[in-house]
């Protein structure tokens, strides 16, 4: 696929598009935000376990390749358990990890496969679906985040990458980029040599997380005619 051709820039507009407008829609209490959500988060739930048997059926198990323990994959189902039950560190999670990851999975596809092969379309939906979600959950007064959000994600993410990074020295893995950066080029290749550029990108993604609090930091969403939830948004 052409980078910014016809089909991509297409696909990115429909996106964009539809975030906003039932994120609008969920705000004005024209449509239900509890529909939307379910059917979000069953659509990016399916459209996972699908291409999981797909892929298994395909390669085998390789502990050190393929399973789901890239950041994207967890960030799928902490957006599914968002969507499904409102959990509010999941909600917080999607929002400050997974819409920028997802965001920019859109606007720079990584394709191991030719559009419109499945393993392709596997990769907008799902990350197009965690971008339109994390928008209407949190934008479309569906749900909201509470004080010190941003703290508590940036410390689960340096856990979990962590933890992450313990397994990969046990399988001689690469989850996460976190023994070297990926072949291709990307913004690790401007944070330095290994294993400068982690903390670089540490770095680099508490300052996302702090842009990303700013439209948040003081909207406190009355939801109760969609959802029984009255955190506060930080």
């Amino acid at each position: 696929m052409q980078l910014f051709g016809p089909v991509h820039v297409l696909i990115v507009l429909a996106t964009a598009l539809t975030a906003v407008i039932l994120a609008v829609l969920c705000r004005q209490n024209r449509i239900s935000g509890t529909k939307i959500r379910i059917l979000l988060g069953s659509v990016l739930a399916a459209n996972e376990l699908i291409w999981w048997a797909y892929r298994y059926s395909q390669e085998g198990l390789q502990a050190a390749h393929n399973l789901p323990l890239q950041l994207c994959d967890l960030v799928v189902w902490t957006t599914v358990l968002a969507c499904f039950r409102l959990t509010p560190a999941a909600a917080e999670f999607s929002y400050y990890v997974g819409l920028p990851a997802a965001a920019m999975s859109v606007l720079t596809p990584d394709l191991w496969s030719p559009w419109p092969s499945y393993p392709a379309i596997y990769f907008f939906v799902g990350h197009a679906v965690v971008v339109i979600a994390v928008v209407v959950l949190v934008f479309g007064k569906v749900v909201t985040l509470r004080r010190g959000a941003v703290w508590r994600v940036f410390g689960f993410l340096l856990l979990y990458g962590f933890a992450v990074g313990v397994f990969n020295l046990f399988v001689d893995g690469n989850y996460m980029y976190l023994c070297q950066r990926p072949v291709t080029p990307s913004l690790l290749h401007l944070m330095g040599p290994w294993p400068i550029y982690i903390v670089t990108a540490a770095g680099f993604a508490l300052s996302v997380f702090c842009l990303l609090w700013l439209p948040v930091r003081e909207k406190v969403y009355d939801t109760s005619d969609v959802e029984p939830v009255t955190h506060h948004a930080a």
